[in-house]
């Protein structure tokens, strides 16, 4: 069982602050905000795309804030997306962080008269660091644990 500890107004703030920044995360993919997106991250961050969780070998690695935009933009090519946030773990250390977060992703497309949707569960395994009185992403790993697909049915009326 975990132990509950005090903390101080000033952790608090940096937690709440964190978690804000996963969701907006979540929230501007969702809203196809690219630029609001991109606008978390570090100048210089690192972002990494591992497919297969499993692999050592990264499926896609970007360096720098400005490469991002092609990846935010892929998600155009779905009709709808939800990020659902899970749970996360937080470490601080003064202006540094790491972090690993939960989340289910829906993605809805349609090709032709046939809708689906892809359920991805992802796990980030992130660095955070506080530039001001903001945290941004230093690095985040994306880490696919499984994929689903599904056809969906019209309701019938």
């Amino acid at each position: 069982m975990a132990i509950h500890r005090s903390i101080s107004p000033e952790e608090a703030a940096d937690r709440l602050a964190l978690r804000e920044l996963v969701d907006a995360y979540a929230h501007c993919a969702d809203r196809r905000d690219a630029k609001g997106q991109m606008a978390l991250f570090t100048d210089d961050t690192r972002f990494v795309v591992y497919m297969d969780a499993k692999s050592d070998v990264p499926s896609q690695e970007l360096q720098g804030r400005d490469a991002l935009a092609p990846v935010f933009d892929n998600l155009n090519q779905y009709q709808a997306t939800t990020h659902f946030n899970g749970q996360s773990t937080i470490v601080l250390d003064g202006t540094e962080a790491t972090g690993v977060s939960y989340c289910l992703a829906h993605h809805v497309s349609v090709h032709g008269s046939e809708r689906s949707l892809m359920i991805a569960s992802l796990r980030y395994l992130d660095r955070f660091t506080k530039i001001g009185d903001a945290w941004y992403f230093a690095q985040r790993r994306l880490l696919v644990d499984w994929i689903e697909k599904r056809k969906i049915i019209e309701p019938k009326v």
